[in-house]
């Protein structure tokens, strides 16, 4: 693995975000009185843009879907984001690549603002040079800008550049931009999802993903 500068998506990649953002999407609904008992049915608003999701799993208009985000959000600042927990051997990863000599970031379609509140809290932060995330108003929410705007101004090389994520929207970002994709299967994306976008790897495993930087 020659790369020299690593992208990592957050949610289904670094951390479990399951409860937090499937409660948070459960309270947005009850808000616009619809009821979902099931969490598990919420899971796939796990990685790709809320605004996105919400039109789409409920057929909202975009100024709907935007006060489900505005309700998300409510519970998801003060509560949400810490109901999460990073996956166990993602901080020996770290902690190789960096003695590595490799450039980390974060490229989430998160906010930055929540982003960032999760790696401080869950005290991953230090392992990478910056963090880059959507605007609350939407902005960059697609992977394919965010990514862009990474490398644009970085000023990465994208033949030196790998991403490492859980969810189609990964793969099509990189790739989209000249960049190596690696595609994990422990996160939220079906093995089906991901191969589609013909990733440039595949690991099934966080350790497998170790094993690939450890030679």
């Amino acid at each position: 693995m020659h790369y020299q500068n690593i992208l990592f998506d957050l949610d289904g990649t670094l951390t479990d975000p399951r409860e937090g953002i499937t409660r948070s999407v459960q309270h947005a609904l009850a808000q616009l009185d619809i009821h979902e008992p099931d969490l598990a049915t919420l899971e796939h608003f796990i990685g790709p843009p809320l605004l996105q999701c919400f039109m789409q799993a409920y057929q909202f208009d975009e100024a709907t879907a935007w006060q489900a985000v505005n309700h998300y959000r409510e519970r998801f600042r003060e509560v949400g984001l810490y109901e999460n927990q990073v996956f166990d051997g993602v901080g020996e990863l770290l902690e190789l690549l960096l003695q590595q000599n490799r450039t980390l970031y974060i490229a989430t379609s998160k906010p930055t603002v929540f982003a960032a509140e999760i790696a401080r809290h869950f005290d991953f932060a230090r392992h990478f040079k910056v963090i880059y995330g959507s605007e609350l108003d939407g902005t960059r929410t697609d992977k394919v800008e965010l990514i862009g705007h990474l490398v644009q101004q970085e000023q990465l090389s994208p033949e030196d550049t790998l991403m490492i994520g859980d969810r189609k929207h990964d793969v099509i970002g990189a790739k989209r931009n000249g960049l190596d994709a690696a595609a994990v299967g422990y996160g939220f994306g079906s093995l089906a999802e991901l191969q589609a976008e013909a990733p440039t790897y595949h690991f099934n495993s966080l350790a497998d993903l170790h094993r690939a930087f450890a030679g």
